[in-house]
């Protein structure tokens, strides 16, 4: 594999995990100050991240940048966290 395409998979995999870490932040922050994770706006937030990152996800596997195993991965791996998150915050209610 030529040394540009390696470059470029890098890079698509490394921004595609950088705005799965500011999901997780949103909602990090969200959960800490804002609202509780029952709350409409804490899942139309939630729904609206999830559905743009998977979309981006899609596209990089379309052109090749990523596996399509990488991809669910960064997603499951999210979605996992975004669990353990959810859990935390019912816990202190």
């Amino acid at each position: 594999m030529p040394e540009v395409t390696v470059n470029h998979r890098e890079k698509a995999y490394a921004l595609l995990k950088a705005d799965a870490d500011k999901i997780l932040k949103l909602i990090e922050v969200q959960i800490e100050n804002l609202t509780m994770p029952q709350c409409p706006l804490y899942e139309e937030v939630l729904d609206t991240q999830m559905f743009g990152l998977s979309r981006e996800i899609h596209f990089a596997v379309r052109l090749d940048l990523i596996s399509g195993d990488e991809g669910k991965a960064l997603l499951e791996n999210l979605e996992r966290q975004l669990n353990i998150l959810h859990e935390a915050a019912q816990n202190t209610i």
